[in-house]
């Protein structure tokens, strides 16, 4: 499950993005992270963008933020510019708090407003269904934030757990898979319940939320569980993906063209 950015150089800077559910190019958060490096870095040459996008949009799973993190390494390259690591992840924060997550890639532990990471070890490859509910919830990101107390509110405890857990190479549990807005988006979102529903009774074991949401995902143990819960999800309207973990080695793979 990934998007494709492919950059080439053309006259002026432009991006065709093909998908469902795209804002306009210059909204395009690829666009965007373009347009801030043109700006800090006075370069004058023009790029052509084509985005393929496969990820689901505004589900939780950061596709716009590793799009405009894709940007950045490109062009920084195709550009001759050879920035530093830490100029680029200013950049990326000045685009949204999850994009230096994806500058670096693999599995990381993010701090602050999201711009400081530390790199771990990398997660077990993992297979995965990802479940995307036909649920359009404007200003999500906004609400599921406005839905925190202080409650909901902790140490830190729980991340530095995880992050023991993959230093250590010890396996990871259910329990160490947690989200602070899973509870909460069940509550403010009941149509959630229903694709939920369906892949308990299907079978699912534990379900987590994919960031803020609205996506789900599940650990699975074998090919028939996949097919028996990704059957439940279409019950419930909802479509699956089955995707894999990738280690940061692949994470920040690129590829030449041929001319």
């Amino acid at each position: 499950l990934s998007d494709s950015l492919e950059l080439e150089t053309a006259p002026g800077l432009t991006l065709e993005a093909t998908g469902k559910g795209l804002p306009p190019p210059e909204e395009n958060l690829a666009m965007r992270a373009a347009r801030l490096l043109q700006e800090k870095t006075g370069y004058s040459g023009g790029t052509r963008m084509r985005l393929t996008k496969a990820i689901p949009v505004a589900a939780g799973l950061g596709g716009g933020s590793s799009d405009a993190a894709a940007a950045l390494r490109g062009l920084d390259r195709l550009w001759g510019l050879a920035l530093s690591h830490e100029r680029l992840v200013e950049m990326a924060a000045e685009v949204g708090s999850d994009v230096p997550f994806f500058l670096r890639g693999g599995t990381a532990l993010a701090e602050a407003r999201g711009e400081r990471i530390t790199a771990l070890p990398d997660a077990p490859r993992t297979a995965i269904l990802v479940v995307v509910p036909p649920l359009s919830i404007p200003q999500k990101t906004q609400r599921m934030y406005s839905l925190l107390g202080l409650k909901d509110y902790g140490d830190g405890a729980l991340s530095d757990r995880f992050a023991d857990t993959l230093r250590q190479g010890r396996p990871l549990k259910e329990s160490d898979l947690y989200d602070v807005f899973g509870s909460l988006a069940f509550q403010a979102f009941p149509e959630l319940q229903t694709c939920r529903q369906a892949l308990i009774q299907a079978g699912a074991g534990s379900i987590h939320l994919a960031g803020s949401g609205p996506a789900l995902f599940v650990r699975l143990r074998d090919e028939e569980q996949r097919e028996r819960l990704a059957r439940a999800a279409a019950s419930a309207g909802a479509k699956a993906f089955a995707a894999t973990t990738i280690p940061s080695s692949q994470a920040l793979a690129t590829e030449q063209l041929p001319d």
